[in-house]
């Protein structure tokens, strides 16, 4: 297929397990885990069985018990030694009870995930079995509100535009709506045996943990023709973790199940965490090590310069025998360190640490009570996961953060745009308060002529055509903000809060986006008449660039690449709006550079880049607008 390329890191996934059609591409069985997650530390039988003490031990790794257990093998007493392993051994059984019983909690809720029903598609029917019986190449679906049971290709939707929304605030903390799309071919089968009869083949990355990362490609057999291969990216998977928001249902076939999904590898990425308690603890404890030792060492010197007199020898009542007193001097003296290590080890105190352990383990008790940490609105207390971690939450001194949706209220307010130094408002300012209820024409500060008055309408457009906005006709919509206005009533949905601001800026001065139907969009211009546009290529925004284009055909056939880029001017979020022409030459040779591009599985982002600011150039500014953000 277009595109190909010696690629050893891959797999090739075969949806619903059919095998590619004879004479296409030679099959090639590989084996995928199931898709069970642990996220408990230690297995249940290695935990009851001595055995496998390595888990176990490492439950007591911390500093404190190796230096007793050091301590506890060099004691040498006549008598049983039981009573002075007796502290190690109750130090040791606290902590392996306490992290045992919240390990025995983690593996309550692993079952339960594991053991959530899912529908899945078997000889054209829809067939329930538990999440950990998931393989990967099964196709999938999963209903609104429903969480993804493992890293999804999206096939097709419920929605006629092969889109579905998605929150990911489980796994980015980002609350807002996040539009998925589904592969271009497999968007239109929308029933169980239309889904099942589907012959394709994918190809894409092994597991990798970046969330916002993915280079695939599918491959749709139609009969015995060529395969179509169509570009994966991450606007088509649906990771594990994620809810569907808005959308009946999807489809999706199952590429990254169980420890490979994106969710269970950053998991597995933690290193071992300690608290800053915990850490100050082993500091001191090095200094209470240093002072015994020191101890240990001065009282021994002591020993043998007292002992330096010949009238002064070895106390009768240490029972020291003649061999003992005729051995080496050096190896007398370092028994006799040890003991005095012995003697003094309880400047260290044992009882220290199983007061925190204690200390930690009811704490988290008393965070899950407290009633001030009670959300009203989803009904949910906090979770405690680990109490190993509690007092960090008291001990935030500094707290890095972006300033939109956390210093500010996160609700875009379309301001004002600027055509040719003539500067139109959407709203009329009294008293500083904003009012919205008047017509697009009343808010225009002054209005151009002649070739201003087409490059007016070329700048709305622009605004009305470049972006991913998705339009819902519902009065209700779930975490979602309405706009009810005179000319229509809709609600727009979009992973950037300032698109939505824009589109109803744009909507209250006489343009109306309408929708996007069978890769058309659709405007209502001021004279109430809808304009349809065919969808060429989206060039999508990134954070390098900070722009984002749209290549779009209008009815009279002509072709124009509509470009918006990002600035930042006097804490407006500026958008500076341009276009350019494109001859059929021009586009031609501008979507062969992208679908090639786009069919890379090594470098796509810098084969994109590089496409990118080909296509982007020689533009002719239009305008710009501004957006604020209020604190």
């Amino acid at each position: 297929c277009a595109g190909e390329e010696n690629w050893v890191d891959s797999r090739t996934i075969y949806v619903g397990h059919r095998e590619p059609p004879p004479g296409t591409e030679a099959y090639i069985p590989q084996r995928f885990p199931d898709n069970r997650i642990v996220s408990s530390k230690v297995v249940v039988f290695s935990f009851i069985h001595l055995h496998n003490q390595l888990k176990l031990f490492f439950l007591c790794s911390f500093l404190s018990k190796y230096l007793f257990l050091l301590l506890q093998l060099i004691i040498d007493t006549p008598t049983s030694p039981v009573t002075s392993g007796l502290p190690l051994l109750f130090v040791i059984t606290v902590t392996a009870i306490k992290q045992g019983y919240e390990d025995w909690l983690r593996h309550k809720a692993d079952n339960a995930m594991n053991q959530c029903p899912v529908h899945f598609i078997q000889h054209g029917k829809l067939v329930r079995k538990q999440s950990r019986k998931l393989r990967v190449g099964d196709i999938v679906m999963v209903k609104e509100d429903e969480t993804f049971p493992c890293d999804l290709i999206f096939l097709s939707s419920s929605r006629g535009d092969g889109t579905c929304f998605v929150t990911t605030a489980s796994l980015d903390g980002e609350s807002s709506h996040k539009t998925y799309y589904a592969v271009q071919d497999t968007k239109a089968f929308h029933n169980e045996q239309e889904i099942d009869a589907l012959h394709a083949t994918i190809e894409c990355e092994q597991p990798q943990p970046d969330l916002y990362k993915f280079v695939g490609r599918i491959n749709v057999y139609h009969d015995m023709n060529e395969p179509t291969a169509r570009p994966l990216g991450s606007e088509n998977l649906l990771l594990r973790g994620a809810t569907l928001k808005n959308t009946e249902k999807i489809f999706g076939v199952a590429i990254y199940t169980g420890m490979e999904t994106k969710m269970a590898l950053n998991y597995q990425a933690k290193s071992q965490k300690r608290s800053a308690v915990e850490k100050s603890m082993n500091v001191f404890l090095i200094v209470y090590l240093c002072i015994l030792i020191s101890k240990a060492l001065i009282n021994t010197v002591l020993k043998y310069v007292w002992q330096s007199e010949p009238f002064r020898d070895e106390p009768w009542y240490n029972q020291k025998t003649e061999p003992e007193r005729k051995r080496n001097l050096f190896l007398r003296a370092f028994t006799d360190f040890l003991a005095f290590m012995v003697l003094f080890n309880y400047i260290i105190p044992v009882s220290m640490y199983v007061t925190v352990e204690m200390q930690k383990f009811l704490g988290s008790y008393f965070l899950t009570w407290d009633e001030e940490m009670f959300d009203e609105d989803t009904g949910e207390g906090p979770l405690v996961n680990t109490s190993d971690l509690n007092e960090e939450l008291g001990q935030i001194e500094y707290v890095f953060t972006d300033k939109t949706g956390t210093l500010t209220e996160n609700n875009m307010e379309f301001v004002e745009c600027c055509i040719e130094g003539h500067v139109y408002v959407p709203h009329v300012i009294c008293n500083g308060q904003i009012l919205h209820d008047c017509t697009g024409i009343d808010m225009i500060d002054s209005s151009p002529g002649g070739s201003g008055k087409e490059r007016e309408e070329l700048f709305f457009r622009a605004l009305c055509l470049c972006h991913t906005v998705q339009v819902k006709d519902d009065d209700s919509v779930d975490g979602l903000k309405k706009n009810q206005l005179s000319r229509r009533s809709c609600i727009y949905i979009s992973s950037s809060p300032d698109e939505v601001a824009l589109v109803e800026g744009i909507q209250r001065l006489g343009y109306t986006y309408l929708r996007l139907k069978d890769n058309f969009m659709e405007i209502l211009n001021r004279e109430n008449n809808i304009e349809k546009f065919e969808l060429l290529e989206v060039l999508s925004f990134d954070s390098v660039r900070r722009r984002m284009s749209v290549i779009v055909k209008s009815s009279t056939g002509r072709t124009v690449t509509f470009c918006c880029f990002l600035d930042v001017f006097e804490g407006l979020r500026t958008l500076c709006v341009a276009y350019k022409k494109l001859t059929v030459e021009e586009y031609s040779s501008a979507q062969k550079l992208l679908q090639n591009a786009k069919l890379a599985l090594q470098d796509r982002e810098k084969k994109l880049a590089e496409v990118y600011e080909k296509i982007e150039r020689d533009f002719i500014l239009l305008g710009a607008t501004a957006v604020e953000d209020r604190l």
